[in-house]
């Protein structure tokens, strides 16, 4: 299970890849949005943990607690 780090102690620890604000500020090569905006692009986001009801893999599907069974899928 490459895309899943089970050291981590929660989503506040994930590092979040911050994109080139040109991804966003154009399209085509062509400036949309005035000089001197500020862009936040982040790669993701992070989902708060209440809202998920099932993580997929490609081991199979974990359901809560996910502890436990995202152990036993990356242990299979």
């Amino acid at each position: 299970m490459s895309t899943l780090d089970l050291s981590i102690p929660d989503g506040s620890h994930i590092p979040i890849e911050q994109r080139t604000p040109d991804e966003v500020t154009h399209i085509g090569g062509v400036r949309v949005v005035p000089d001197g905006v500020s862009v936040f692009n982040p790669a993701f986001d992070v989902t708060p943990n209440q809202f998920v009801t099932a993580i997929i893999t490609e081991r199979g599907v974990a359901l809560p607690p996910y502890e436990q069974t995202l152990k036993k899928l990356r242990d299979s």
